[in-house]
């Protein structure tokens, strides 16, 4: 049976995750697909929950992440090809790499557009108060303006349609250059 392969999209809020995440999903080359959301594995939790942005949830967010990790190992198993959208930063890639040494495939793509366009594009859409959301844009965006390592995991949103987004993933793929070693 033909493993498939997990590739997550991530980056600050605001900068396309979720539509090309849901796009390059529906466009797999491969038989069968699955788009994770995080925000869903977050909605389970229904006691004891700490909003994700607050350093006290960082036992939360570790669980969380291992969660959709073996989430998506599983799909890979049954031959899908993954797709996670969510916020997945350097701080939370340990996992992911000892999936690597297991033997999956995991692609990393970190989505980032300017602080300006990703501002743009917070006010108006918030799940939160515009105070509160334009905020945490703001600290999320900072935590992904410099990822040493993995900067050459980024592609730049900032002046991208959705499907121009989207090609631009696919293409990463076909190349193999946002696959974790």
């Amino acid at each position: 049976m033909k493993w498939g392969r997990i590739t997550i999209i991530t980056g600050s809020p605001r900068t396309g995750k979720s539509t090309a995440a849901e796009k390059v999903s529906l466009d797999s080359d491969m038989e069968k697909s699955v788009c994770l959301r995080t925000d869903d594995f977050y909605h389970y939790l229904k006691k004891g929950y700490i909003p994700p942005y607050l350093p006290a949830s960082n036992d939360q967010n570790g669980i969380v992440i291992e969660s959709f990790l073996e989430a998506a190992k599983r799909f890979v198993r049954g031959g899908y090809d993954v797709y996670v959208d969510g916020i997945v930063g350097p701080w939370f890639i340990e996992p992911w790499l000892k999936g690597v040494l297991e033997g999956y495939e995991v692609n990393y793509i970190v989505m980032r557009a300017s602080r300006e366009e990703t501002l743009k594009r917070a006010v108006g859409r918030a799940k939160l108060d515009e105070k509160t959301s334009t905020e945490l844009v703001e600290v999320m965006w900072k935590q992904f303006a410099d990822l040493g390592q993995y900067e050459s995991y980024v592609i730049d949103t900032t002046n991208l349609i959705p499907d121009e987004t989207a090609e631009s993933i696919k293409a990463h793929l076909r190349s193999g250059q946002k696959r974790l070693k």
